[in-house]
């Protein structure tokens, strides 16, 4: 299997960034996407909504389906894959792509901010993998991709942001369990870039200099296609790195993902 032409991602959090990427690689394959994301109207400081998204997914080549979707509610999760199934059948492909991030100490982390993190991290992956599961035991070659890191014991990744840090994992033990609950059934994979991604929560972490040091969010796509386009039963319960998918793959030449070729892109968290 070459390409996704026909498939249907469902990726929450494709109104930007990294999700929306893999949504138009997919839709240049011929795809239908699942826009499952809560910006309706345009924001002051962030680019894009569900629908100029969706116009960008049809323009590249695919179907798109723009939802708003709150996944820390199942019942718009819910109302969401209903939506998907009447309109193109079915669900072969789930991104929990949503995250939330506050990178703050004990002290400093009010619990609304908690729970952001963990009703949209955690909770919200773990809801929207749960109601779409129906329709991806039904799909020939169903895969569920998390956006989350590898797993570490290792103190330094919990110290300065343990809340962030905590909701984060949450998502890589998503993956970690139902990969061996549905063993055989669906592939269940984390993917996580070695470096920065220019995104806009990386803007609004680090300014134009973070963004500079980065590369940009194909390199999160072109991975994802790798993994989406490989047999579910052969490729399951791994924490995958972007670079590292595409070096199998066989790119060699990493600077054409680069924000500027001209200076090397900084580690991303959560890696050694």
């Amino acid at each position: 299997m070459s390409d996704l032409k026909g498939k249907t991602l469902f990726i929450t959090g494709a109104s930007r960034g990294i999700g929306k990427a893999i949504g138009l690689r997919a839709a240049k394959d011929g795809a239908n996407v699942v826009i499952a994301a809560k910006t309706a109207e345009p924001h002051p400081k962030l680019p894009g909504t569900v629908f100029t998204a969706a116009e960008e997914m049809e323009a590249a080549g695919g179907k798109a389906l723009p939802l708003v979707v709150d996944i820390r509610f199942e019942d718009q999760i819910a109302d969401a894959v209903k939506k998907a199934k009447e309109t193109f059948g079915g669900i072969d492909i789930l991104v929990n792509n949503a995250s939330a991030i506050m990178l703050t100490g004990t002290l400093s982390t009010p619990m609304k901010r908690y729970d952001l993190m963990h009703g949209v991290n955690t909770r919200g992956t773990f809801a929207t993998t749960q109601a779409c599961l129906p329709l991806l035991l039904e799909a020939d070659n169903p895969h569920v991709l998390n956006i989350s890191p590898p797993l570490s014991m290792k103190p330094k990744w919990f110290g300065n942001h343990v809340a962030y840090t905590m909701a984060k994992y949450g998502m890589s033990m998503c993956v970690l369990g139902h990969a061996e609950e549905f063993k055989g059934k669906v592939g269940f994979n984390a993917l996580w870039p070695r470096t920065a991604i220019a995104t806009a929560a990386v803007k609004m972490l680090g300014g134009d200099h973070m963004t500079k040091h980065s590369r940009t969010p194909q390199i999160m796509a072109d991975a994802a296609h790798v993994i989406f386009t490989k047999p579910h039963g052969e490729c399951s319960g791994n924490f995958f790195v972007d670079e590292a998918v595409l070096k199998d793959a066989g790119v060699t030449d990493f600077k054409p993902y680069a924000v500027d070729p001209e200076v090397e892109p900084m580690l991303d968290f959560f890696l050694d």
